[in-house]
């Protein structure tokens, strides 16, 4: 049965607003920034903190739609456009799994006779100057990578039109707490061979602190701009393509494993029954519902959309002397996707 999304014919926005909790206790560890810790600041009701940033819940979306054992889509997204890069014979790496999606270096730094930035050049032509054409690039955008248009990106390569492509986020998703507490803790890194010895080389006991912290209420807040989607001017085929393809990916991190971090394991209040915050009368469906209908959708846009593959045959080279830029246990996971996306929207 196909999925009716009448009821969002004259909304321009889609929210929801999901609350969780940690699937065991109280306590859970939230998302650390370099030189900052954890994001806490101060509300009208009082304390609260940032637990999952919006950029981090963008790659979190676009993996739970990948198959890592078979380095493809998820069955229900056959047929939907990505780019996969291979070296050497084998896989690499996929627009799907990179932070910047097209914008990714293995994509764009390559430099082989037919390298993927001629094609993007080729097929944006016209764009070098003046206004942007943004239909086109969303038209481009859509043959390439369709999550580029859910999830946002930024071509800041000067070969491209100056560096002024650029898509925001259709798809937003964070998660934030209130009336948060520190849960001060702390424990110790043993060595029963040597414990008094060199704890910069690694040996000897290493004590160490830990701030997690409980909170009042989590919430995970979800936005779709069905504005922005139909802004694109692609049509009403992708404008639904679209909708069921972002529906999919939250209904499937949400019905999902919520582990973020070892110490942040969470869980939906409400189960399975999710309304919209606006319009008030919309429920998000349920997974086989959407995927019900995902085939057909994909199968009406097949023709304005390709799976490229790439030979990414550059080296991997290291940087020297670069230290790490997350903070915290499992912190290297958050903030790998660049936030310029949000600023170019129009």
């Amino acid at each position: 049965m196909t999925l009716d999304l009448a009821s969002l014919d004259n909304a321009t926005r889609l929210l929801f607003t999901v609350e969780l909790k940690p699937l065991q206790g109280d306590r859970f560890q939230p998302t650390g920034f370099p030189s900052l810790g954890a994001a806490t600041y101060q509300g009208k009701d009082g304390q609260k903190l940032l637990v999952e940033s919006a950029q981090s819940m963008a790659n979190r979306l676009e993996t739970t739609c990948w198959d890592s054992s078979g380095n493809k889509p998820v069955e229900a997204l056959a047929g939907i456009s990505h780019v996969t890069v291979t070296r050497k014979g084998a896989f690499l790496t996929d627009t799907m799994l990179e932070a910047h999606r097209l914008n990714s270096p293995y994509l764009l730094e390559n430099k082989g006779d037919t390298s993927f930035i001629d094609k993007l050049k080729k097929d944006l032509g016209g764009l070098a100057e003046g206004p942007i054409d943004r239909k086109l690039l969303a038209k481009v955008l859509l043959h390439y990578d369709v999550g580029s248009l859910i999830h946002g990106v930024f071509l800041a390569k000067k070969d491209l039109a100056g560096g002024r492509l650029r898509i925001a986020r259709a798809l937003s998703m964070f998660i934030e707490a209130s009336g948060v507490r520190v849960a001060a803790s702390g424990g110790v890194k043993n060595d029963h061979v040597n414990p008094a010895g060199v704890t910069k080389d690694g040996f000897g006991n290493v004590p160490f602190a830990r701030d997690e912290f409980t909170a009042d209420r989590i919430d995970c807040h979800v936005n779709l701009d069905l504005a922005q989607i139909r802004g694109y001017g692609l049509g009403p085929a992708v404008e639904r393509l679209l909708i069921l393809l972002a529906l999919h990916r939250v209904r499937r991190l949400l019905d999902g494993d919520l582990r973020l971090r070892t110490a942040c394991d969470l869980k939906v209040v409400q189960g399975d029954d999710i309304g919209a915050t606006r319009p008030a009368n919309f429920r998000l469906p349920e997974l086989a519902e959407i995927e019900a209908s995902l085939s057909s959708a994909i199968g009406q846009c097949k023709d304005m959309m390709a799976h490229t593959n790439v030979t990414f045959d550059g080296e991997l080279k290291k940087g020297k002397d670069e230290k790490p830029t997350a903070v915290g246990d499992d912190a290297a996971e958050d903030g790998d996707d660049d936030e310029s996306d949000e600023d170019g929207k129009d």
